[in-house]
Formats: structure tokens, sequence, C-alpha cells
């Protein structure tokens, strides 16, 4: 294995061999962060106008985020900066605390108020996008694109590789990836107090609220890191019916729950190895 590189972004390690891909990671921060003034986010989410020219990039996350949107049903939704915030995660996550003021109102999706054409996105005035359901793992996939060589790039729960790496599992064990990605959503490091309430980041669009769920963990195999990381979200958002969601799609997935007891589907159990 060749050296390993280490630095934060997007409030979380990334650990990368093979390459150092930090300026990869720096160019979708500084493009979809909700708490830096500079972003093209917050200048997106603050226009008074209906519609907002936006960056290639920006046109990009934004057309992979509704892609998401519509193949898991609306789970996995661009349109929940609101809810977000109204939950308590309206600062960077190093800097939350718990609050004993009770959180805010429900603010559930409004996906079909949102449109893309080619770079011009539309949506009214005031519905604040937050693409970090997509953005990292794009970022990851891009990073690992660009090592000259055989390596991984691991961020937050998000990894990608370029030839077999054995990658540590919630809960223990381990997995081959040989290539493609793997990606873990859940509850277990994002979460914080509101007026006595927890509150994490993984929102029920149909609620507006955080998603209550049997699992702590989801992790899920996939052709790239996004696909993994848009159907880990959304079997973790189905609740019960995840295992077999990703199963109807032929997507290994593993389950965690809140006392530790792992579920495995059965396109887990058959194919230990995600490839």
């Amino acid at each position: 294995m060749s050296e390993l590189h280490r630095f934060r972004a997007m409030g979380c390690e990334v650990v990368c061999a093979g390459g150092d891909p930090a300026a990869v990671f720096e160019r979708w921060d500084t493009a979809f962060s909700r708490f830096r003034a500079d972003s093209e986010l917050t200048r997106v989410n603050a226009s008074p106008a209906w519609t907002v020219r936006v960056t290639p990039l920006f046109a990009r996350a934004v057309r992979a985020a509704l892609d998401a949107a519509k193949e898991t049903d609306g789970l996995v939704d661009p349109t929940l900066g609101a809810a977000l915030e109204s939950a308590g995660y309206d600062r960077d996550f190093a800097l939350l605390g718990d609050d004993p003021v009770p959180p805010g109102a429900a603010r559930p999706s409004r996906l079909g108020e949102v449109a893309l054409r080619g770079e011009l996105l539309q949506r009214p005035p005031g519905l604040a996008l937050d693409l970090n359901g997509v953005v990292k793992a794009l970022a990851v996939d891009e990073a690992v694109a660009s090592l000259s060589s055989g390596g991984f790039v691991s961020a937050g729960g998000d990894v990608a590789v370029r030839g077999p790496v054995d990658v540590g599992l919630p809960g223990g064990g381990a997995v081959r990836v040989v290539r493609g990605g793997l990606a873990t959503s859940g509850v277990v490091s994002r979460r914080w107090l509101r007026g006595g309430e927890e509150q994490h980041h993984l929102i029920d669009p149909r609620t507006g609220r955080p998603a209550e769920s049997p699992w702590a963990q989801v992790t899920v195999c996939g052709a790239t890191c996004l696909a993994a990381d848009v159907a880990a979200k959304a079997a973790f958002l189905l609740g019960g019916d995840g295992p077999d969601w990703l199963a109807a799609r032929a997507l290994p997935g593993r389950f965690v729950t809140h006392d530790g007891s792992v579920v495995a589907n059965a396109a887990w159990t058959v194919e230990p190895a995600c490839i």
C-alpha cells in the first residue's frame, strides 16, 4: 500500500492512498458548504431571484441530487436545508452543542418546486437547498478517479477504491471492496439535543423531521460511491423495509440496529466482497 494522506474536509477526516486529492475536496467544499459565506450554495440559497444561473459544478450536483430523488421516490431529497436548520443543524458540526430551546417547525419536502435546465436553476426564493446528500460521495468518486495508480479514498463513511481494499465495518468485521464504492449512512456520530429531544441530520422528507428508524447505521456496496451512498440513505429512511428495498435492486446491504445487532440482506450474504 502506498503512503497514506490524511486531511479534514467537509466536516470529516479524509484518508487516501495512491495520491493526494485534497484539492478535489477543497473545490467541492468551497462550492457546497452551508456554513461558508462565500460558497455558491450560500449565494444560491440567498438569491431573491426565481431563476439563478449556476456553475457547471453546481449544476452537476443538483442534477445528481434530482436523479437520486427520482431513484429513491423522493427519499433522498435536496430541498431539506430549512429542515436541518429547524432541527438545530445551523452551524458547522464541530461548533454544534446541545440547546434547551426546542427544535423549530417541521419543514417537509419541496422537491416539486425545483427544476434544472442546463445551468439555470429554478426554485422559489427562500427554498434552502442542501446538497450534502450527494456532494461528499461525488467528491470521493472524483478523488479516486484522480489517483495516479491503485488506491482508495475514504471520507466519513464513504469509500471508493481502485483495486482491492479491506474496509472495516460498523459493529465489527470487514469487507473487501474490489472496485466501486462502499457507503455507510447513519446517526451514530451526528446527533445533538434540542429541548432535551435528540436530533440528527437524516431528515425524513415526508415529515420534515429527523427520521425514526430501527437502524443506527446502514452500509451498502455500489458501482460508485454515489450509488452506494444514495442507496444507504434511502434504506435507512425506509426503516424495516430497507433490506428488501436494497435486495430488490441487487444491492448488498448491511444494517446495524441501535443495540448493535447486525442484519444483512440476501445480496450481502451471497456476495461477501463488494465488486
